[in-house]
């Protein structure tokens, strides 16, 4: 079973600090620890985790155990731990049996054995959308209004985790940060499993960093094509790893 050991020091020859994007990683913990060690990721980068850490895969809750205690790692609500979050809350309502509710939980996972009340406050606490100086990170979509993207007070939580219209290769924001997000496997969009990207209309060229773009797919469906990739959103390369035979 593969360890991961994060976040790793600096030797002397300094490099430059990358901020890293990847989503629905969906349990595959070995998978992501194999792309940890393919990008080179130390403790000074960031890494941004755009919604569905868990469920299909074997190890869960063990991926998000190890991503919240990363220091550098930012997780965001996908619809997968939102739904999780709706069962615990309903959970909540029928009794005041806590330790049945964790038990109940608990079999959601196939490594729900170690799934913890800590562990459960943390998904709790999680933020529906993350923004730096470069990009924009949803899970799902974003809403718009005539090509351009309205503030997120407009966005039900709903959409930003279950939006199936923003993939479409139509839906194209302009005149604001480029929009990372994941949900629907790109592969459905194009046959393949790599990340895609979108070019602003404005502008032909090819670009070198995701702010070049209005839009990245990052989903790269994992649980399908045993296919894990993420992007380095300073320089727009991507990095994959794939399940061995």
């Amino acid at each position: 079973m593969a360890r991961c050991v994060y976040p790793r020091k600096r030797g002397h020859g300094m490099v430059k600090i990358m901020d890293y994007c990847i989503a629905d990683i969906h349990g595959h913990y070995a998978l992501f620890c194999r792309l940890l060690d393919a990008v080179g990721f130390n403790e000074g980068d960031r890494l941004f985790v755009l919604g569905d850490i868990i469920d299909k895969g074997p190890d869960s809750v063990r991926l998000a155990k190890f991503l919240f205690s990363m220091p550098n790692a930012f997780c965001i609500v996908g619809n997968h731990e939102y739904d999780f979050l709706k069962y615990y809350r309903a959970l909540m309502r029928q009794t005041e049996d806590y330790e049945s509710v964790l038990e109940k939980l608990r079999g959601s996972f196939r490594d729900g054995a170690l799934l913890d009340w800590e562990t459960v406050d943390r998904f709790d606490r999680l933020p529906f959308y993350v923004e730096t100086d470069a990009f924009i990170g949803v899970h799902a979509g974003m809403p718009l209004e005539n090509g351009k993207l309205l503030p997120f007070s407009r966005a039900t939580r709903e959409q930003l985790v279950y939006d199936r219209r923003f993939k479409d290769a139509d839906v194209l924001p302009q005149g604001s940060k480029c929009v990372l997000f994941g949900h629907t496997p790109v592969r459905y969009l194009t046959g393949r499993d790599e990340i895609l990207f979108y070019p602003r209309a404005d502008d032909s060229r090819e670009g070198r960093g995701v702010a070049d773009f209005c839009k990245v797919h990052l989903d790269t469906g994992v649980y399908l094509s045993g296919v894990l990739g993420c992007v380095a959103a300073d320089t727009g390369r991507c990095f994959y790893v794939r399940e061995r035979a």
